[in-house]
């Protein structure tokens, strides 16, 4: 593969059905585009049908011919996730790639719909339940079928805390954004060890991370929080170190199609400090390959979703 991948790079995907979460803004936005350029139908699965809509129109605007549709998904509600999926079930049967992209960053301290923490939430157990819910779907897939699941740099600074996994004793908003980030790698290849195991070579499950990209995501904590300061901070490096959302689309977008990439690969940028430049693999922290951390978050989102992998 080039060192300067693009998404001019990715193979034709027309007949292939695409899932992409948070598709209406920064990453999944570029994402959808990239992939309905190259012929996929792309579902975009978003939490607010006005901000879809939206979207389809500004994707529409850019690549006229694409073969879209606009589902509702509230990954912070576990009965919208499963209401997505079955809705997904009965209108396509089948699912060629799922990119795990939308999440929350350093807000300050929500509950899902379910009463847990939001970040964990959204960013982790949601995808988690989607993506049980989908596994069907990816199976029936005529070739093989991705599972991309968005992480970030950050995880290389979480931990699992299972004694408060909610910060329910304690909170900070910033060590519970890189627990949800290191949970979303732990998920991912526990899910390719999994499929390994079950001789289940029809799925492949890929983490990736988009560097520093400049999207919505580093707004929304400033301003729940109502900190001018920080959403300064953010906006300034914004405009000084990040790249745009269009290159913070690229990791997910070689994840998903590249033809070299394997499962329990880990995709991001490889230019400065993993923060900008073009995608390729890269290695995650040592926590993030736990394998005790790893099986025993993925029975606490069992429990906590109602959602079992079949097998």
């Amino acid at each position: 593969m080039s060192s300067e991948w693009t998404a001019a790079e990715m193979p034709d995907l027309s007949g292939s059905r695409v899932v992409v979460t948070g598709a209406n803004s920064g990453l999944g936005f570029e994402a959808t585009k990239a992939f309905a350029r190259k012929g996929a139908h792309v579902v975009m699965a978003c939490r607010s049908r006005e901000r879809g809509r939206e979207a389809m129109r500004g994707v529409r605007d850019e690549v006229p011919a694409a073969s879209l549709t606009l589902g509702e998904l509230d990954l912070a509600d576990l009965d919208s996730v499963r209401a997505f999926a079955e809705t997904f079930d009965e209108e396509f049967g089948a699912l060629d790639v799922l990119c795990n992209n939308a999440g929350v960053m350093a807000i300050p301290r929500r509950e899902t719909e379910q009463g847990y923490e939001m970040q964990f939430g959204v960013n982790h157990l949601g995808h988690f339940a989607l993506t049980g819910l989908l596994f069907d779907a990816l199976r029936e897939s005529s070739g093989e079928s991705r599972v991309v699941t968005q992480s970030s740099g950050v995880h290389e600074n979480g931990e699992m805390d299972f004694d408060d996994i909610d910060g329910e004793d304690g909170y900070d908003e910033w060590e519970a954004y890189a627990q949800s980030k290191l949970s979303n790698l732990l998920f991912a290849y526990e899910l390719q060890r999994r499929l390994d195991s079950g001789g289940i070579d029809e799925v492949t499950s890929v983490g990736c991370h988009p560097g520093y990209a400049a999207t919505n995501l580093q707004r929304r904590g400033p301003e729940m929080s109502g900190s001018k300061l920080r959403l300064a901070a953010m906006r300034v490096a914004n405009a000084v170190v990040a790249q745009s959302a269009e290159m913070g689309s690229l990791p997910m977008l070689y994840a998903a199609t590249a033809d070299d990439v394997e499962g329990g690969d880990y995709v991001g940028p490889t230019g400065l400090m993993g923060m900008r430049g073009y995608p390729g693999k890269v290695e995650s922290s040592d926590l993030s390959h736990d394998e005790d951390d790893a099986r025993r978050l993925w029975d606490l989102s069992e429990d906590r979703t109602g959602v079992a992998f079949e097998r």
